[in-house]
């Protein structure tokens, strides 16, 4: 449903906002690194759209916001890189107006991407993956994976209630990259089996759908 203001905490690439402009009459991508924010400025080439973009600069803990002002919130793949995902949650409910809703994704702790990762920078493996790649491999820069019953209990403590929760993707690296449409396929397939299943852990990332409590 259309809403007044939606607001995205770490849009990135920017490639979300678009969206939300669709369904919100105010948009505010907010960001710690300004180079993010500058580069969400070149995206639009409608002038009207662009208009209803607000791009601020900081930390969300401590925001020039006014609390119960933003009716959508969408968060995707960021409270991983935050340390304290408790006082980010706490900060992103008391932005939402009563009833306002909070998207959020984050990787699941025991993914195969995340498990590969911490093995790709073991002495030597990472040389042979910068040589098998042909390109840089960096650190994925997550310091907080939670698990669903952690997050969970920080959203509850926060006075967001779960609407809907979803695990999607079944990722593995090689097949990923060099298998092409049946590696796709594959991937897709497993994640079929997965869902629903006492290894569902092993899919990518969670997704909520979150209401703060009135």
């Amino acid at each position: 449903r259309a809403v007044a203001t939606a607001l995205e905490v770490g849009p990135g690439s920017g490639v979300y906002l678009q969206s939300l402009a669709g369904t919100a009459e105010r948009v505010i991508a907010f960001d710690i690194e300004p180079s993010h924010l500058e580069a969400t400025k070149t995206l639009f080439d409608d002038r009207e759209l662009k208009a209803r973009i607000d791009c601020v600069q900081g930390d969300l803990r401590n925001s020039p916001l006014k609390d119960g002002s933003i009716d959508l919130l969408l968060c995707s793949e960021v409270i991983e890189h935050v340390a304290d995902s408790r006082s980010l949650l706490n900060a992103m409910a008391a932005l939402l107006a009563p009833g306002g809703k909070l998207i959020l994704t984050t990787p699941q702790p025991y993914s195969p991407l995340e498990i590969l990762g911490k093995v790709a920078f073991l002495p030597g493996v990472v040389q042979l993956l910068r040589w098998i790649y042909r390109e840089p491999i960096e650190p994925t820069g997550h310091i907080n994976l939670l698990t669903r019953a952690q997050l969970e209990i920080q959203c509850a403590s926060a006075g967001l209630r779960v609407v809907e929760r979803q695990l999607l993707g079944f990722y593995l690296p090689v097949i990923g990259e060099f298998a092409g449409q049946p590696g796709q396929r594959l991937l897709a397939a497993m994640e079929r089996v997965l869902r629903g299943s006492a290894l569902e852990g092993l899919l990518w990332t969670q997704c909520y759908v979150l209401e703060k409590d009135v």
